[in-house]
């Protein structure tokens, strides 16, 4: 989520910067030429016709509702977006510790992919569950899978989480691939 809402502030700080450019261009060319048309926006036309309307019409009303709920969705958009740490046992009373999804993904997939004929693993984690995929070319799941859940249980048993977090683990084996 919070990609989106990057990728939607950049979209909308770009399209404010192309209206802000647009503007100076008008501007710049309405006071070098006063008696010319417009240059590339038909502003007179739409000053004439916005003249023409009042604040009561329903199209300015359709228009400020639209508006205000655009401006809705991306509040709660914003703050649903919100950093989701994973929260460590605190030392002290006056100190909190927390750690990036990320970093616990980094730590449990070095574990896994320690393991004896793990050839590869992806791992995503959050403060509630870790999911762990793993590939092998050597065993069968049924074999590998339990020492896999047996070493990030032994993993997480070393990091002073505050809530454990439920773990995942799938492997892709040689007869999975057949």
């Amino acid at each position: 989520m919070r990609v989106f809402v990057r990728l939607l502030s950049t979209l909308l700080a770009l399209a404010v910067a192309a209206g802000g450019l647009l503007l100076a261009v008008e501007v710049g060319w309405a006071w070098w030429r006063p008696g010319d048309a417009p240059l590339l926006v038909p502003w007179p036309q739409w000053r004439d016709r916005l003249a023409e309307v009042g604040w009561d019409s329903y199209v300015v009303r359709l228009t400020a509702g639209i508006a205000a709920g655009a401006g809705l969705i991306l509040l709660l958009m914003s703050l649903s977006a919100r950093r989701r740490d994973v929260r460590l046992h605190d030392p002290v009373t006056e100190v909190s510790v927390t750690t990036s999804p990320r970093s616990l993904a980094r730590l449990v997939g070095h574990q896994v992919r320690a393991q004896d004929n793990v050839t590869g693993a992806s791992v995503t984690a959050s403060a509630k569950k870790i999911r762990v995929r793993a590939t092998s070319r050597l065993e069968e799941e049924n074999q590998i899978r339990p020492r896999l859940l047996e070493a990030v249980s032994s993993l997480l048993d070393e990091v002073p989480l505050l809530k454990r977090p439920k773990v995942s683990v799938v492997v892709d084996s040689p007869k999975d691939r057949r």
